[in-house]
């Protein structure tokens, strides 16, 4: 993936759930907490440091 993407994270919300999105096109799994949208977006941008990808993968294009 280039370095020049952008990963500016955010939650939005869908019916009774919460999603964290990301700018690059990364989306987490829907959650019921919030909190718990926050922490997937989190580790997404940590991931994303330190090029680890654990857990989270791009999307295919």
């Amino acid at each position: 993936m280039p370095e020049s993407v952008v990963h500016r994270t955010f939650t939005t919300e869908r019916g009774s759930f919460c999603l964290a999105r990301c700018d690059c096109g990364w989306t987490g799994m829907a959650r019921r907490a919030r909190s718990q949208a926050r922490a997937d977006a989190e580790r997404h941008l940590a991931a994303v440091r330190d090029d680890s990808g654990t857990g989270f993968e791009h999307p295919a294009e």
